[in-house]
């Protein structure tokens, strides 16, 4: 450069002129073109900006554990290289975008100076040399590999893009900046900048508080339950075994309500006879939580009593596998009726004495009830069964995909609402033998007992109880969890574990027992 102004000076100034003219000369030149110089590039650079920023680029919003991958990229001439700043503090990572065919890339020209190969210029003078490298070379990786320079940053360039993932742990709303240099660019240079915002969703599971229940209120209940009875083979051959478990829903305990669910199981090791009930109390019942307990402690106990003795009962449960297309009988139904609709109608009862004696409302310890009573013989299993309310009961095979309800859910005038065992139409002779179901069966998975805290996500709709594909997702989905192999105590509180299953808007008490 001070030789072209040695030039000029020879031309306009033939006379010549002194050193220190000559000095100011140069200076006065330098400066000009410098000045111009950097105008230049000022002007260029707020071109530059002005077109990225009006680029459509965002990170849109991420989700506390849940995985998240987003690209960033851009398609434009005039940048040579960017990156991102700020990621880790969203737990977010940068990674280079997989080039299928990395020998098909285009040459990325090697205009892009590295500040780290630049000497420093802190005179604000021009730089006479502009060493530069080959990102070629810098961006050449396998299809699996991140670019990270010597500085850790991961540089995407108008070929290969930044991709952002990770799986972030902590919600809120972070600076994302992304940084970048354009063609030409050498030490000296402003880098350019764009500001992101991306935003962490919490968990929806985080936002849900664990109050306990207050020990202090009337009819206080543990805040969950479970049990499991192992029945051990007899002459008879191997027998099921039984589990339950009952959990407050989250929509009570953030607010530090009880479950309102119950549940009870027994087994007659002496006669083979197997009581199952389960019952979920009404929610705007303010004491259907005891309501709950007693209808299941009830039944189970007159059930009990009942099937100490159920000589005339098996004999005719016999008599009715014998008959080719084993059609009702009039004697069994009757008995049935006596036995399964007996209990219902003594826990409908105790529940009106529990409440006269407490000087409440009937309708304060709205409960459902679903109980069922089997047993194994030579020919397979005999099951019985009342339903009062909405939840599901099913005998269910997977190997053969058979299904077959016992019962039907109550459904009322309008959505949410049912029928309760605390209504005194339900205990009309009519109404108790359309509830009451008995069945022969040769075999069967598992016989379940449901509240709709249960049915309601994995069902939707009272058709769907009916279609073995259902049935077959709610099994698969409880084996995942559940090891119901013969003889697991620990299957109990594998269940309990698995009764915490998410399903956005689903958040009732859910109580389920196995017959398997």
């Amino acid at each position: 450069m001070t030789g072209i102004i040695d030039q000029l000076i020879e031309k306009y100034f033939p006379q010549g002129v002194s050193s220190e003219k000559r000095s100011d000369i140069q200076e006065f030149f330098l400066k000009k073109i410098y000045n111009e110089y950097n105008e230049y590039y000022m002007d260029r650079e707020l071109v530059i900006k002005n077109r990225i920023d009006a680029l459509n680029l965002a990170l849109p919003n991420a989700k506390v554990r849940e995985e998240y991958s987003q690209l960033i990229k851009i398609e434009d001439s005039d940048i040579c290289e960017y990156w991102l700043e700020g990621l880790e503090d969203a737990g977010l990572q940068a990674e280079l975008e997989i080039i299928l065919n990395p020998t098909e890339e285009k040459m990325i020209p090697d205009n892009c100076v590295s500040e780290s190969t630049m000497p420093s210029n802190e005179d604000n003078a021009p730089s006479e040399t502009t060493n530069s490298i080959d990102l070629n070379e810098v961006t050449e990786v396998e299809k699996t590999d991140a670019q990270v320079l010597s500085d850790t940053r991961v540089v995407g360039t108008n070929v290969r893009g930044i991709v952002v993932k990770g799986i972030p742990l902590k919600a809120g709303e972070y600076d994302i900046t992304l940084k970048y240099k354009y063609q030409n660019w050498s030490e000296g240079c402003s880098i350019l900048d764009r500001k992101f915002k991306v935003a962490i969703n919490p968990d929806p599971r985080s936002l849900w508080k664990d109050i306990p229940t207050d020990k202090n209120i009337k009819f206080f209940k543990e805040d969950y339950a479970h049990d499991y009875i192992t029945v051990v083979e007899n002459e008879k051959g191997s027998q099921k075994d039984i589990v339950a478990a009952s959990k407050r829903g989250r929509s009570h305990a953030h607010e530090g309500k009880a479950r309102d669910d119950d549940f009870k199981i027994f087994h007659n090791n002496d006669n083979g006879w197997y009581i199952i009930a389960v019952a979920d109390g009404a929610g705007s019942a303010k004491y259907s939580r005891k309501g709950s307990a007693v209808a299941c402690e009830t039944c189970v106990e007159f059930c009990k009593t009942a099937l100490e003795n159920p000589i005339e009962l098996e004999k005719e449960i016999i008599a009715l596998s014998n008959t080719t297309e084993r059609q009702s009988n009039r004697t069994i139904s009757t008995l049935i009726y006596n036995i399964v609709g007996g209990a219902a109608h003594k826990a409908h009862r105790v529940i009106l004495e529990t409440a006269n004696a407490n000087e409440d409302q009937p309708r304060d310890y709205s409960t459902t009830l679903l109980l069922a009573i089997c047993k194994k013989f030579d020919f397979g299993w005999f099951v019985a069964s009342f339903w009062v309310g909405d939840g599901a009961m099913c005998i269910y095979d997977k190997e053969r995909q058979y299904i077959k309800l016992l019962g039907t859910p109550d459904g009322g005038e309008y959505a949410g609402q049912t029928r309760f065992l605390t209504m005194k139409e339900i205990f009309t002779p009519e109404s108790i033998m359309s509830r009451l179901k008995y069945s022969i069966e040769e075999d069967f998975s598992a016989l379940l007992l449901m509240t709709d805290g249960i049915s309601d996500p994995f069902f939707e709709t009272d058709a769907n109880l009916d279609k073995v594909e259902k049935w077959n997702e709610l099994w698969d989905n409880i084996n995942s969890e559940v090891d119901l192999t013969d003889d697991n105590t620990e299957s109990q509180y594998q269940l309990l574990k698995w009764l915490d299953f998410w399903l956005p808007g689903n958040h009732d008490d859910r109580t389920i027992a196995i017959l398997y």
